[in-house]
This record gives structure tokens, sequence and C-alpha cells, in this order.
């Protein structure tokens, strides 16, 4: 199925139909976009759509129905714990060092949906963290070894994709990247930095990430296999 490459998406998959009338966007199961057109409307509209649409694509992307559940004692990132109380005497949430700390006030429940946004929230405070203290070195460290160049690297949540490299050089990564075991993460990193030299999914493009990941083809298969929704 044809691509398009967005600098901000990365890539949307194109469905071309005689039974569409005009342009939408959806989110795939991926977390990724793709767009319904009709058979003979060139690309170009589609491009037009998706940057007069920038904000409501992001919300979209941002209200993707989370990939996991929360749990008492499940492993958040690389360092942090989610720890459950029950039966305290209110219900709040705080970052305790490397534990999100949550206390259930009597009748209260996980899963409900004030409850579990605000937990989110502290878990994406303490993924940050470990982003901006991890990514960074990781980031210039696999730029030196693989000769690549970037101007400058910036953190997100609120998407589908877990990382991408604009034509000005900007590398963005998902702070969700924390997720993933440490050779997906440099798998991440290494494919973004490829696109400082090829801003396209070309042969010659993954010619360069094989060089810097000869293990590329498991590691982009194993990566379907997780959400970069916090």
């Amino acid at each position: 199925m044809p691509k398009i490459y967005d600098d901000e998406f990365g890539d949307i998959t194109v469905r071309r139909s005689m039974r569409t009338s005009n342009v939408r966007i959806s989110v795939a199961p991926n977390g990724t976009l793709r767009a319904s057109m009709p058979r003979y409307t060139p690309l170009f509209i589609l491009r037009r759509f998706i940057k007069s649409s920038r904000p409501n694509l992001r919300k979209m992307l941002a209200q993707q129905e989370p990939a996991y559940k929360l749990r008492n004692g499940m492993t958040i990132g690389k360092s942090h714990r989610l720890t459950v109380i029950e039966d305290a005497p209110k219900t709040s949430v705080k970052r305790v060092g490397q534990t999100i700390l949550v206390h259930l006030a009597s009748g209260a429940a996980l899963t409900d949906a004030t409850i579990e946004k605000e937990v989110r929230n502290v878990v994406q405070a303490a993924l940050r963290l470990e982003a901006k203290s991890h990514l960074p070195k990781r980031l210039s460290y696999l730029a030196e070894r693989n000769h690549c160049s970037y101007e400058k690297v910036r953190f997100s949540h609120a998407s589908g994709r877990w990382g991408s490299c604009n034509s000005h050089g900007t590398i963005s990564l998902n702070i969700a990247l924390m997720k993933l075991p440490f050779e997906l993460i440099d798998y991440v990193i290494i494919h973004e930095l490829c696109h400082t030299k090829q801003m396209n999914h070309s042969p010659r493009f993954w010619a360069l990430v094989e060089t810097a990941d000869p293990e590329y083809k498991l590691h982009r298969k194993q990566l379907k296999s997780y959400s970069p929704t916090i």
C-alpha cells in the first residue's frame, strides 16, 4: 500500500477508492495515520489537508486508547514502579523517588477514569525524566558512531510515532521509548538519524539503517508489538 512521509507524523498509509468522496484520516491499530481519498485525487490535496489539520491530528493521536492497563507492581520505564495502597484515608497519586505511589480511598479503583488519568499524568512525568536522562546521551553516541549529525532533539508524547526527523535536522523522540527494551530504543534512534541523510524510506535509506543496525529487520518487527501511547 502506498505511503507518503510527513516531517511530524512520519509514514502515512494512503488508500484510494472509487467509493470515497473526500479525504479522511484515521489512526491505524499500530498507532500510525492512514488516509482514505478518491482514486484520482492528487497527493498535494492530501498534503494540504494534513497541513491544515495538524492540531486535530495531534489530538486524535493523543486520544488513542492506551495499549496497556495499569496494575499494582508494574514496572514503569526503566527505573520506576507503580505501587497501589488500598483503603487509604483519601485517594492521591504522586511520585516518591522511583515509585509512583497511588493511595486509593475505600471504594476507589485504579480503573476509575479520573484516577487513571491522574496516574497516567504522573507516569508521563516519570517517563519524561527518564527520557531526558537517557535519550540525549544515546542519540549523541549513536550519531557519532554512525557519522550522522542533527541540529537538536525534542521530546514528545502526544503522537502515535516513536520518533521523527524533520528537514531542519530536528529529531523528535517519544518519551514512551523508555518502555522499550534498550535494543529497540537504539533501533528507533538509528532510524531517525538515518533520516538526516535520507529523508525517505528508499532502499538507500534502509541500507544506511542496516549498516548501523544489522538486525534492524528483527527489531523493526519486534517494535510492532509495542505501542507509543502512555
